[in-house]
This record gives structure tokens, sequence and C-alpha cells, in this order.
């Protein structure tokens, strides 16, 4: 993947392309920054280039041998680590899901985690990088360089890595091997251990510019240019979020759907339906769960956002602006805390395999008695 293809980000490739061709190189980054801004496409073509043959002054040529084999992700100096779940008959190790890791990447490197999951077929199975990991990352990183000058390490949602694994990377972080670049792609950085973030270089990957996203997305969707408008004000900058907001896709109109459903049996403090809406929403997938409880802490956001009537702090769509209008004055200054705190909770016991039905039994008779005050 050359630099011309990631969206925007202008700034960081120049940086990046300065740090080589100035011989200041780290030998870890650490990209970071929301879902949909392209930290993957980047590291790709960070990688791509420093192995590059014939490179330009700002982009890999996209036509030596290296680039050829960079392009379908095969070069054999490059290496991936990234969340797999466990299988009977397969080791859990990034290598054993490769092939559908490649096949992701490919049809279009802007995806989120759960869109991984879906991938991998992971059903209630939750992912992560499991300490089989370490084992097969040193003795990677132990081999010699096939082709390239580099030997490029990139792992993806590092935050995913269990302390096990972790605490076995330490050692050859601070001290890799000769022309060994990692470059650590992380959603959410303060949920990686504090020692493998000191020993990388942060580099964080702003939103997409909003010139760059709206164009992208009129010629993918063919939509009219106000209308792109109001989905990049909204989009934070993300790509995800953007293609979101075009198809309001299942997943957020389900999330919709239970929000507005628990609101309404809470504020009613209607006991049996409480308690009915939690065994139901109990037998759908860990992820789906998850994704669930972090949509309400955003909803919660929105709403709260929504009442000091300020057009640049709303970014809701049309149909969660319409149930905001007679929802968002129950959100004040005295509720919103605990509210956000019961759902990131609720989020924090389901992430570590709680039982769901109780789980959101409770969060939902808490919320009765919240809303009530």
């Amino acid at each position: 993947m050359k630099f011309e293809k990631v969206i925007g980000q202008y700034e960081i490739k120049e940086k990046l392309v300065q740090s080589f061709t100035t011989n200041r190189l780290s030998h870890s980054y650490l990209f970071y920054g929301i879902p949909g801004t392209g930290k993957l496409s980047l590291a790709i073509a960070f990688a791509q280039f420093l192995s590059c043959e014939n490179k330009t002054n700002n982009d890999s040529c996209g036509e030596c041998p290296s680039c050829k084999k960079y392009e379908k992700l095969i070069h054999p100096d490059l290496h991936f680590v990234f969340p797999v779940v466990s299988a009977t008959g397969k080791k859990s190790i990034s290598d054993s899901y490769i092939s559908q890791w490649r096949e992701i990447i490919l049809e279009d490197p802007y995806f989120s985690f759960r869109e991984w999951m879906i991938q991998l077929g992971s059903e209630n199975k939750q992912g992560g990088i499991f300490s089989d990991e370490s084992s097969e990352i040193l003795r990677k990183l132990n081999l010699k360089t096939f082709e390239s000058d580099f030997k490029n390490m990139i792992i993806w949602l590092p935050e995913k890595m269990n302390i096990s694994c972790a605490n076995k990377l330490l050692k050859i972080l601070e001290e890799p091997p000769q022309n060994t670049l990692f470059i650590l792609v992380s959603d959410n950085s303060e949920n990686i251990l504090q020692t493998i973030r000191s020993r990388t270089q942060p580099v964080k990957i702003l939103g997409i510019d909003d010139e760059s996203l709206k164009s992208v997305i009129i010629n993918k969707y063919n939509i009219s240019s106000e209308r792109a408008d109001d989905i990049v004000k909204i989009s934070n900058g993300s790509l995800l979020e953007a293609e979101e907001q075009i198809s309001l896709s299942d997943e957020t109109k389900y999330n919709l759907e239970q929000f507005i459903n628990l609101m309404r049996i809470c504020y009613a403090r209607k006991v049996n339906e409480a308690m009915k809406w939690a065994e139901d929403i109990s037998k759908t997938g860990r992820e789906m769960q998850k994704s669930f409880l972090h949509y309400c802490c955003v909803l919660l956001r929105e709403n709260f956002a929504f009442n000091f009537n300020l057009s640049q702090l709303n970014f809701m769509t049309h149909e969660e602006e319409e149930f905001a209008k007679n929802f968002a004055k129950f959100i004040n200054i005295k509720n919103v805390g605990f509210l956000s705190e019961l759902f990131n909770l609720a989020h924090f016991h389901i992430e570590r395999n709680g039982n769901a039905k109780i789980i959101f039994t409770d969060t939902a008779f808490n919320i009765m008695k919240i809303l009530k005050k």
C-alpha cells in the first residue's frame, strides 16, 4: 500500500518520510487515535516505503518486487500480529488466521475490530492476543531479513494483548534486533500496559480532514455534497463513522432500538419488562453486548449536549436526534455521570465474562433509580 492510497493524513505522511530521510527512525512506534482514521493503512504504507527498492521523495514506487509483494501483503519481512479467537484444531496465533487477515485488508483496510471478529466468525468468543503469540514474535524476529533491509512487525490493537504476552515482549521492544521496526496500531492506547507504551514513540493520528473525507464518501457512495457535509460534520474524522451514518447499519439500528426500549422501560419502572429485556440481550454475543454498552455511553453524551442547543456539539443521526427531542431533558448534570458510570461498569464486567443476564438486570434496575431522582 502506497502513502497515496491512505486517505488524507498529509502531515503524518510527511513526518514519517522525513524520519527516514533524516536517519531518525525509531525502533518502535505507537500509532494511536480513534478507529477509522487510517492508522493501519499508514503502518503498512510506512513499512512498504522502508522496504521499497526505488523510493521517490515522498512514497514507495509501487513497481519494484518488494512493493509488488507488499501490495499482496506477502512480503517475507512483513509480519502481522492481531487479535484472534480460540478455535479447535488451531493455535491461537495470528498466522493461523493470516488468510482472513489479508482478505479483509485487501478488500478495505478501514475496518473495525467488530468487523474483524465477524470475519473470524467469533460468535460469543472474545478476540485477544494470547501468550502463544509472544513466542511466534520472538521466533520471527530472531531470523535474518529475507529480502529487505528492515523486518517490519505491525501489531494491530496491542490493547487486546494479555499481560503474559505483553510482558514477554518488553525486552525485545527495548532492545530489538538490528533493522527491526515495530509499529503498534491502537484504538485505545490507554489500555496498553504502561511498560509497553514507554518503549514506543507515540504518533497521534488525528481524524481525516473534512475535504478528503467528503471526497471519499461522495465518490464511494454517490451522495450529494450537502448530505456529505452533514455526514462529515458528525463523523469526527473517521471513515468508519461516516460509513455508519450513510448506511445506518443493522447494528446501529439495533443499538438505538435497544437504548430507546431500555430507557422507556426504566422510566416507567416496569420491572418485569426490564427483566425480560435483560434476558433477551444476554442471549446476544458478547461483542454485540459491548458494542451496545459503548453506544449507550456515546448517546448519553450526545443527549446531554443536545440540551445546550449548540449545533457544533450535535453529532447525532436524524433518528437519534428525533429521539433526543423528547428524551434529552431527562439527562442532566446530576445524573449523566452516574448513568455513564453504570454503562462503563457493565462493559467492564461483560468484557471479563461476567453473567450477562445479571449484569444487564442490575444495570436496568439502577437506571430506574437514577432517572426518578
